[in-house]
C-alpha cells in the first residue's frame, strides 16, 4: 500500500499520511481554545493519554522535540545535568535544546548494542555533592532506540533504572517516540514500559499516522509546570482540536497494527541478507527499522545508489523504516529494485 503517487517511502515513519478516517476526524471535530484550557478534544485526548501511559495527566504539543525539551526544562534547572546516552535522539537530533533554551548539561554515556545504558555506567556519572559539580538531576532513557536498530527496551530494564534513579533523588524521564513498536513488539501494555518513568513522552506522527503532536505525561503537578514551559518555548496552541481528533484514532486504532510493519521490516531484511554489497546491521529486526550499510568494494557509493532508487519510486537511505504504508507487495518491490541496484 504505497502512496497515492506510487512512491515507496521507507526514509521513516515520519512520512505517514493520516488515514481517511483521521481526515474525517479533523472535519468534525469539537475545538476550544487550548491556552484556556477548553478545546474539549485536547482535554479527551490528555485525558485518554495519560490513562493509557499509566500516569495522572498529560499534555498535547506540537512534536516530539519539544515534548523531551519541555520535559526537561520541567525536571532541571539552569546549571544542572541530565545522564543521557551518546545515541540517544535527545542528545543527538534535537539541536542541542537542552543546553541553548534550558542551560542545562549533557552528561553522555555509551549505549550497548541493545540501547541500554550499563546501571554500572550511570552509577558512575551522578556527580557527587561537589560545589565545583553540577547536580545531575534527571536520567534519560529512549524506547524504541533509534539508533540502536529500533531495539525495545524491556519493562525488567526500565523498572531497573527506575529503582536506580529514585535511589539516588533522581529523576527518570522516557523518551517514547516509538513506544508503541516497543509495546507490540514485546506483548506488554504501554503502562508496563512507563512503570517507574516521572514522565514519558509519546509521537502520534510516526508509525501511528497522525499528521502532528506527541504527548507528554506525568503527575499532576509536573504537567502543570510543563504547560507553563510549553508556553515558553512557544507550544501555546489554540483550536487544536482538530489535531487532537487524529491523536485520539492514533491512540485507538492504530498501535496494534504495528505488528504489521514489525513482520515487514523481517521481510525486508530477510530480501536484503543475501544480495552482494548490502551487510545489514538489524540481520533480526524487533520493530519496524532494518540498519545496514554497503560494502566498501562495491561500485557504486551510497549516494549513487539511493539516487539510483529514487528513480525506481523507492526514496530510501541507509535506515529503512517500515510504516503503514508500506506493504509486503512493496517491501518485495524494493528487495527486487535494490538487487538491481546493486548489480550495477
Amino acid at each position: 500500500m504505497s502512496f497515492e503517487n506510487g512512491i515507496i517511502d521507507l526514509r521513516s515513519d515520519t512520512v505517514t499520511h493520516p488515514t481517511q478516517a483521521m481526515r474525517a476526524a479533523m472535519a468534525n471535530a469539537r475545538v476550544g481554545d487550548d491556552v484556556f484550557g477548553d478545546d474539549m478534544t485536547v482535554i479527551e485526548l490528555e485525558e485518554y493519554a495519560a490513562d493509557l501511559l499509566g500516569y495522572e495527566a498529560s499534555l498535547f504539543v506540537a512534536s516530539g522535540t519539544m515534548g523531551n525539551l519541555v520535559a526537561l526544562l520541567t525536571h532541571c534547572e539552569r546549571g544542572s545535568e541530565a545522564i543521557v546516552g551518546n545515541r540517544s535522539h535527545v542528545f543527538l537530533h534535537e539541536v542541542g535544546g537542552m543546553a541553548a533554551l534550558g542551560g542545562i548539561q549533557a552528561n553522555k554515556i555509551p549505549n550497548r548494542p541493545d540501547g541500554t545504558l550499563r546501571l554500572e555506567d550511570v552509577m558512575e556519572a551522578i556527580r557527587e555533592d561537589d560545589v565545583h559539580h553540577p547536580r545531575t538531576r534527571l536520567i534519560c532513557l529512549e524506547n524504541t532506540q533509534n539508533a540502536c536498530g529500533g531495539v525495545p527496551l524491556t519493562p525488567e530494564y526500565m523498572s531497573r533504572m527506575s529503582d536506580l534513579a529514585h535511589s539516588r533523588g533522581l529523576k527518570l524521564h522516557l523518551d517514547g517516540a516509538r513506544l508503541g513498536n516497543a509495546a507490540v513488539a514485546q506483548g506488554v501494555s504501554l503502562k508496563a514500559l512507563t512503570k517507574g518513568a516521572d514522565s514519558t513522552m509519546i509521537c502520534l506522527s510516526k508509525g501511528l499516522c497522525a499528521p502532528i503532536g506527541s504527548l507528554l505525561a506525568g503527575s499532576r503537578k509536573f504537567i502543570a509546570e510543563a504547560r507553563r514551559n510549553r508556553k515558553l518555548v512557544g507550544g501555546g496552541m489554540r483550536q487544536v482540536g482538530v489535531l487532537a481528533a487524529t491523536g485520539l484514532l492514533a491512540l485507538k486504532t492504530m498501535i496494534e497494527r504495528l505488528a504489521e510493519d514489525h513482520a515487514n521490516a523481517r521481510r525486508l531484511a530477510e530480501g536484503l541478507r543475501g544480495i552482494p554489497g548490502i551487510e545489514l546491521e538489524t540481520p533480526a529486526p524487533q520493530t519496524n527499522m532494518v540498519y545496514f550499510r554497503f560494502a566498501q568494494s562495491g561500485k557504486l557509493d551510497a549516494a549513487e545508489i539511493v539516487e539510483q532508487m529514487r528513480k525506481r519510486g523507492i526514496l530510501a537511505d541507509v535506515r529503512l523504516v517500515t510504516h503503514r504504508w508500506i506493504s509486503s507487495e512493496d517491501v518485495d518491490k524494493v528487495v527486487v529494485a535494490f538487487r538491481e541496484v546493486m548489480k550495477a
